[in-house]
């Protein structure tokens, strides 16, 4: 099925509020708690990481519900609207800790505030994942569909990434500028996600031109009794199956994994690098430019790739460019400047492909197990993506906030003149690049052993519609 133009920028504008969140908080939030409100490095990081590890335990249980959703009221909207309404309240209170408050309190503080925004995240993020594959069955379409998300992904990254801490800084105050930069930026998070949630609709009105219906596609081991309530540890025993029955799965996911970890370890250390390594903690902003704006030049080209090569083909070729820019970072080491921006802007050209293309994939291997295995883990296979997701970025900022740690990194509260060691500096400078090199060269040895091509999934698609024709 075709998707016209106002469904995929319905789903697309759901990324504005995906890319702000899995930005921003990786972005200054390691830094607010440890240049704000004096906390150590690596509490700091252990902060973020349970916060992203609980993401980690309630996403499978998320995907199962999406699907309980998707079976009994043919939609998974309900979620992807609570995520959406819950989101701005608890964004701004994990940047609402009391000026007065002790290294300790504000910790605790950010520590519950950012576990329930977290929670509001994954309401939207896991159901939202789960709908490429549902939205269209064409190999193509989904292309189309998940290129126009990373465009407005990156756009969002960018908006996010280089105006947030332009606007923390409006205000001489450190707590009063983080307070109206988590509030002006919750506002815009949740009201995207809304925009998203109801995607569904327009398609299947379009495609049927009646009300929207359960699902009843799905099998007969996957359907539950009226009125029953599911084990939790399902959800669990759900992700673990499609991990263990889906070699395409565990492949794609564990290569997006270790990219995830990549670029949450660059994330988080590029305002480090821009106050301490450039010398100038505005310069995040124009890193933030030098990485995002060839990316959204990029996304439709790495699409053009895809569609002459195959995905996982461009994915290769876009893993591979970027970890030989990430190694090239390594040079401020010695002669920091502004030749960096014409580096970062290599490697981003390279990440809209690794945004892209895993997320093109990803609907084709739950078509895959749908039409092998039979309908009905959609959410499944969501849940446990997104977790994975969050995973790998959760040990990105763990890993910074070690190195950080390992290389004596000095906190300070707002207000505070400290003076990083050489050995600090150098660590920051290995984190945004040595070490996001080496994780996405790992990354393509399991990407050579993804076992789908654009063949296998037309071939499927093929003998399910002759199936249904007779």
């Amino acid at each position: 099925m075709t998707l016209s133009r106002g469904t995929v920028a319905r789903y697309a504008v759901g990324s504005v509020g995906t890319g702000g969140f899995s930005t921003l908080p990786g972005l200054v939030l390691v830094y607010y708690l440890t240049d704000t409100l004096g906390v150590a490095a690596l509490t700091a990081g252990l902060i973020v990481t349970l916060a992203k590890v609980w993401d980690v335990v309630i996403d499978p249980v998320i995907g199962a519900a999406s699907d309980r959703d998707r079976a009994r009221h043919g939609s998974r909207r309900r979620l992807m609207a609570l995520g959406g309404l819950l989101l701005p309240l608890f964004f701004l209170l994990t940047f609402a800790v009391p000026a007065s408050w002790d290294p300790a309190a504000g910790a605790a503080w950010v520590l519950l505030a950012f576990l329930a925004a977290a929670t509001a995240f994954s309401l939207f993020q896991v159901p939202y994942i789960a709908l490429p594959a549902e939205l269209t069955d064409d190999y193509d379409e989904r292309t189309r569909l998940l290129t126009a998300r990373v465009v407005v992904l990156t756009v969002a990254i960018l908006a996010f990434g280089g105006g947030a801490p332009a606007l923390r800084s409006v205000l001489p105050d450190e707590h009063a500028g983080y307070l109206l930069m988590a509030a002006v930026a919750g506002l815009v998070l949740g009201l995207s996600l809304l925009v998203a949630a109801g995607v569904e609709q327009g398609v299947r009105r379009r495609r049927d031109g009646v009300r929207p219906e359960p699902d009843r596609d799905r099998t007969p081991t996957q359907e539950e009794p009226s009125g029953a309530r599911r084990h939790p540890l399902a959800s669990y025993r759900d992700g673990l199956a499609v991990l263990r029955t889906s070699l395409p799965f565990r492949m794609l996911l564990t290569t997006f994994v270790l990219q995830a970890l990549a670029t949450g370890t660059m994330l988080a250390g590029a305002q480090y690098v821009a106050r301490w390594v450039l010398d100038d903690e505005a310069a995040v902003t124009f890193l933030f430019a030098a990485l995002v704006g060839p990316a959204v030049v990029f996304a439709p080209v790495w699409g053009a790739v895809a569609h002459r090569l195959g995905k996982e083909r461009a994915f290769r070729l876009a893993s591979a460019l970027f970890a030989v820019a990430a190694l090239a970072l390594l040079g401020l080491a010695w002669s920091p400047g502004a030749w960096v921006y014409a580096v970062v802007a290599v490697a981003g050209a390279a990440y809209a492909g690794l945004q892209s293309l895993p997320m093109a994939m990803l609907p084709d291997v739950v078509a895959h197990d749908a039409r092998t295995r039979g309908p009905g883990r959609a959410g499944a296979f969501s849940g446990v993506w997104t977790a994975g997701e969050t995973t790998g970025f959760a040990l990105g900022t763990a890993l910074l906030s070690v190195t950080l740690a390992v290389t004596g990194y000095a906190a300070s509260r707002a207000e505070e003149l400290v003076a990083q060691p050489d050995s600090a500096v150098l660590g920051i400078v290995l984190a945004f690049s040595v070490l996001p090199a080496v994780l996405v060269a790992l990354s393509l040895i399991t990407l050579r052993r993804y076992p789908l091509r654009k063949d296998d999934i037309e071939a499927a698609r093929v003998a399910a519609t002759r199936e249904e024709s007779a």
